[in-house]
């Protein structure tokens, strides 16, 4: 929140100790953090520099310029990343009033990581968190191998964080508005800083993200193509004012479930069909009613529609069917068309103005491909925009990749393959290199799937 009303605050800005700096040199490029002292994000209410002669997470967990914590659960044990990048990192916040991010010891919202190695290749890649975590969340499945290739990297926690982010002062939707706020803010900024330290902008300037980490892709190549080149969109959060969204499915798995679980109930299993949940991932249901549904559909509804369950913070837990204002029962359709409005104010449209590449699991269980991608291929052609568009549809990817190792025969890992998206998009603005026409991609017989996929 509040991205004007501290625009007037001072910058505090703390200088780490330059552990390996090249002070001989002031010109751009001229060593090792070489104009580390020029840089000043502007906009920010506070920010850290730092020279690191490792940016990749091999060696910032041990420096404290990451948190493992952060990026647990979205890559499989077994994935290989590069290491031994170094350049410069800033660490910083801009002005908010929220104070749910604990990162760095500063209670502070609207938390920023830039990142920038000596060695670089003209590009900058910007990501906001997947789902409500922090700026550090996309570090080893982005950060370590975009940085690897030259690229300058960026992320934001989107302004609020965690299992209340929807409890930032805001009015219904806003939470969400601020998320691609803070990508945009984040952006201007950090092209500015790469002025600063290489005394030019970068050429290139590429989103990418995952779960709601892809709705920021989308929603900037729709509302903000002047900033970007293009973006990988990996499984994104669809949110449509008429629908499909969260809150119309979700609510039909909390009310199902239980009774499948329990007795295999035939009309259950095919509500949740009906709904939008894959046939062949039943396997995966049983972990998402314990992990997922239920605390995505509270906190998301109460972001969207607080009035349901009146004073009650994002409802009841698991409750049953039944049970007043439970979520198992919310019926999106007969809310009031405030909640509509809500939605609408953050709402995709499909009208992207840049190229977009979007990677998707067919077996993702909490965004199902029916009720997400394919809606969002569809817009995307009915506005007229698919030549901008390619969209493969991945067989057994699932939502996180860290399910993989318990259904080895069932899943494979979307990691490679929205790296794979990623190559596949600067080469086609780059180079003109088109990509491979829109596919449901096969899983390979053999091969290592853990890191390598191609998209064809």
């Amino acid at each position: 929140m509040a991205l004007a009303a501290l625009a007037m605050t001072a910058s505090l800005t703390v200088a780490a100790p330059q552990a390996s700096a090249d002070r001989q040199s002031d010109k751009p490029g001229g060593g090792h953090c070489a104009r580390q002292s020029k840089i000043t994000v502007p906009g920010a209410e506070m920010q850290k520099t730092a020279c690191l002669d490792d940016l990749t997470t091999a060696g910032t967990v041990a420096s404290g310029h990451t948190r493992a914590a952060d990026y647990a659960g979205l890559h499989t044990p077994g994935t290989v990343n590069p290491t031994g990048v170094p350049g410069i990192q800033v660490d910083g916040y801009f002005p908010d009033t929220s104070t749910t991010n604990t990162n760095n010891g500063w209670n502070h919202d609207s938390q920023f990581v830039i990142r920038i190695p000596d060695t670089w290749n003209g590009g900058l890649v910007v990501t906001g968190a997947p789902g409500n975590r922090t700026q550090y969340a996309n570090d080893f499945i982005w950060s370590d191998w975009v940085l690897a290739q030259g690229f300058a990297f960026a992320s934001t926690d989107k302004g609020n964080i965690g299992v209340n982010f929807f409890d930032d002062g805001s009015a219904p939707g806003g939470s969400v508005r601020e998320w691609n706020s803070r990508v945009t803010e984040l952006t201007v900024a950090t092209k500015k800083v790469l002025q600063q330290v290489r005394a030019s902008k970068p050429r290139h300037t590429w989103m990418a993200g995952i779960s709601n980490g892809g709705y920021l892709v989308r929603w900037q190549l729709e509302n903000r193509p002047d900033l970007y080149d293009g973006g990988l969109d990996w499984e994104g959060t669809l949110f449509r004012a008429d629908g499909p969204n969260l809150l119309t499915y979700l609510p039909t798995a909390l009310k199902n479930y239980p009774s499948y679980a329990a007795t295999g109930s035939p009309a259950a299993h095919d509500a949740m069909i009906a709904a939008g949940f894959a046939p062949g991932s039943e396997f995966l249901w049983p972990f998402h009613h314990q992990v997922y549904w239920d605390l995505t559909q509270r906190i998301y509804r109460e972001e969207f529609d607080p009035t349901f369950d009146g004073d009650t913070k994002a409802g009841t837990p698991y409750c049953a069917s039944g049970t007043p204002q439970c979520d198992a029962d919310y019926d999106y359709a007969s809310r009031p068309q405030s909640v509509k409005d809500a939605i609408r104010s953050v709402e995709l449209t499909g009208r992207i103005r840049k190229p977009l590449i979007t990677v998707h699991g067919t077996m993702d269980t909490l965004l199902p491909i029916g009720t997400d991608s394919d809606v969002y291929d569809r817009l995307i052609d009915d506005a007229g925009a698919g030549a901008l568009h390619r969209y493969y549809r991945v067989a057994d990817g699932t939502h996180t990749d860290a399910l993989v190792p318990a259904f080895p025969d069932r899943l494979r890992p979307l990691l490679p393959c929205a790296r794979t998206g990623f190559d596949l998009l600067t080469a086609w603005v780059e180079k003109g290199m088109a990509p491979p026409a829109d596919a449901t991609v096969p899983r390979p017989a053999s091969g290592d799937l853990l890191n390598t996929c191609t998209l064809a």
